[in-house]
C-alpha cells in the first residue's frame, strides 16, 4: 500500500514537471502550431499575416487554459473558454468551413500531444505521467469542439439571414428601376457587378413536379449563384416558392451564351430530380431597365409552366408574338389545321418537323431532306401528306405562314398540357 501510494505520487510529480515544462515553453509551442495550421490546412495557408495574429492568440489562450487546468486538476467550463465563442464568430464571418475551422483546432491539439510525449521522455515513469493526461485532454478537447461548433453554426446562421437580408433588399431596389445611393447595399451591388448602367437580364424559375421539397429552391439558387463561369457571383434571391436571378452581361459575353449556361443548370436540376420551369428576358440596358426585363421573365415563365426553359433572346419577333397569343388567337385557327396538328403530334410529329425544316431552308426540298437526313422523294411525299391533312400547300407562301403560325401556337399548349 505504501508503494502504491508513492507511486502515484511519483506520477503526479511526473505529470506536473511535464505541465510545468510545457506552460514554459507554451510560446514555442503556439509557433509551431500556428505552422502546422498554415501547411496542412489550404483555407488558412490562403490567409494574409494579419489574420495569424488572431490564430496565434487563439492557439495561445488554449494550451494556457488546458495547462492550467490539468496543473490544477479540475474540469474545463463554459468561463474557461470565453474567447473560443468570439473567434467561432470571426471565423464563420470571414467564410470558413465548420471543417476548416475544427481541423484548425484538432492541429493545435496534436501539435500540444506530441509535445507531452517529448516532454515525458523515455522513462517509464514519463509514460506514465503522460498516460495519465490522456482522458483529461480528450475531455478538454471534445467540450471545446462542441462549444465552439454551436458558436460556430449560431454564428454561421446569422450572417446567412443577414446576408439574405441584404440581397432581397438590394432585390427590391433593382426592380424598382433604382440602385442603391450607399452604404452595404450599394457594396453588395457592385460585389455582383451591377452599376447603374450595367446592362443585365432577369431570369425567374420555380421548381415544378411532385418531387419539389422545402429545400429545392435553395439548393437551385445555390447552382445559379455561380453559373456563369468566370464571372462574378449572381444575384440569385429565393422569394416564397419563387427564384430570381439577374445576371450581370460582362464584355464578350452573349446574351444567348448567358442563356445557354442558365439552361444548364435547369438541366443538372432536372437529372438530380428537381425539374425547373424558367423563364428569361432580353437584355435591360441600366437598371433603369429592369421593371421591364422582370415582366419579359415572367411572361417567359408563364409560357415554360410546365417546365422547361424560355429564354426570350433566342425568339424571334414571330416566336414572342405567338408566345404572347391569347385563347382567341388559338381559336382562330381553322378545326382543320388543329386536327391535323392534334394527330400529327400524337405519332410524333414528323410531318410539323418537316414544316419547320422545309421553311427554315427557304423552300429549298433537298436542303431540307437533308437537314431531316430522309431522301428528298420522302421528303416530296411528306409535303403532300401536310396538304391532304391540313389543307394547306406548303408551298405557297400564304399557306406556309397558316401553318407556321398554328404550330407555333400549338407549341405553347403542348408545353403546357
Amino acid at each position: 500500500m505504501v508503494r502504491e501510494v508513492r507511486g502515484a505520487g511519483a506520477v503526479r510529480a511526473e505529470r506536473r514537471r511535464i505541465l510545468s515544462t510545457l506552460l514554459e515553453q507554451s510560446d514555442t509551442l503556439v509557433e509551431a502550431a500556428v505552422k502546422a495550421i498554415r501547411t496542412e490546412i489550404p483555407a488558412y495557408a490562403a490567409q494574409d499575416e494579419g489574420f495569424f495574429v488572431d490564430v496565434r492568440d487563439q492557439v495561445s489562450k488554449h494550451y494556457r487554459a488546458k495547462l492550467c487546468l490539468l496543473l490544477d486538476e479540475r474540469e474545463v467550463t463554459i468561463e474557461d473558454i470565453a474567447f473560443v465563442r468570439g473567434a467561432a464568430m470571426r471565423r464563420a464571418r470571414a467564410g470558413f468551413a465548420l471543417e476548416d475551422y475544427l481541423n484548425a483546432f484538432r492541429v493545435g491539439q496534436q501539435v500540444l500531444w506530441e509535445a507531452v510525449m517529448t516532454a515525458a521522455g523515455e522513462t517509464a515513469l514519463g509514460h506514465e505521467a503522460a498516460l495519465t493526461l490522456t482522458t483529461p485532454l480528450l475531455r478538454y478537447c471534445d467540450f471545446v469542439s462542441t462549444h465552439a461548433g454551436h458558436a460556430y453554426v449560431e454564428s454561421q446562421q446569422y450572417v446567412v439571414a443577414a446576408a439574405d437580408r441584404e440581397r432581397r433588399d438590394l432585390l427590391e431596389h433593382l426592380l424598382a428601376g433604382a440602385m442603391p445611393t450607399g452604404g452595404p447595399l450599394l457594396g453588395a451591388a457592385r460585389a455582383y457587378g451591377l452599376g447603374a448602367e450595367t446592362p443585365m437580364m432577369v431570369a425567374l424559375a420555380v421548381l415544378v413536379g411532385p418531387q419539389a421539397d422545402a429545400d429545392a429552391p435553395h439548393t437551385a439558387s445555390a447552382m445559379l449563384t455561380r453559373s456563369v463561369p468566370g464571372q462574378a457571383r449572381i444575384l440569385v434571391v429565393v422569394r416564397q416558392a419563387e427564384i430570381v436571378a439577374i445576371p450581370a452581361l460582362r464584355p464578350g459575353v452573349e446574351p444567348a451564351e448567358l442563356c445557354d449556361h442558365l439552361e444548364a443548370v435547369h438541366d443538372r436540376l432536372r437529372e438530380e430530380g428537381r425539374p425547373l420551369a424558367m423563364g428569361i428576358s432580353t437584355v435591360a440596358v441600366g437598371v433603369g431597365e429592369l421593371p421591364r426585363a422582370c415582366l419579359e421573365a415572367r411572361t417567359a415563365l408563364e409560357s415554360a409552366a410546365g417546365g422547361g426553359v424560355v429564354a426570350l433572346p433566342r425568339l424571334s419577333p414571330f416566336d414572342y408574338l405567338a408566345l404572347r397569343a391569347d385563347e382567341t388567337a388559338r381559336w382562330l385557327v381553322d378545326p382543320r389545321l388543329r386536327a391535323f396538328l392534334d394527330e400529327d403530334r400524337a405519332r410524333g410529329g414528323v410531318l410539323i418537323d418537316t414544316v419547320r425544316a422545309f421553311a427554315d431552308a427557304s423552300l429549298n426540298l433537298r436542303l431540307a431532306a437533308e437537314r431531316l437526313q430522309v431522301h428528298p422523294n420522302t421528303a416530296q411525299y411528306r409535303l403532300r401528306r401536310i396538304e391532304e391533312r391540313s389543307g394547306r400547300n406548303p408551298r405557297r407562301m400564304a399557306d406556309l405562314l397558316d401553318l407556321l403560325v398554328a404550330i407555333r401556337l400549338d407549341d405553347g399548349v403542348a408545353r403546357k398540357r
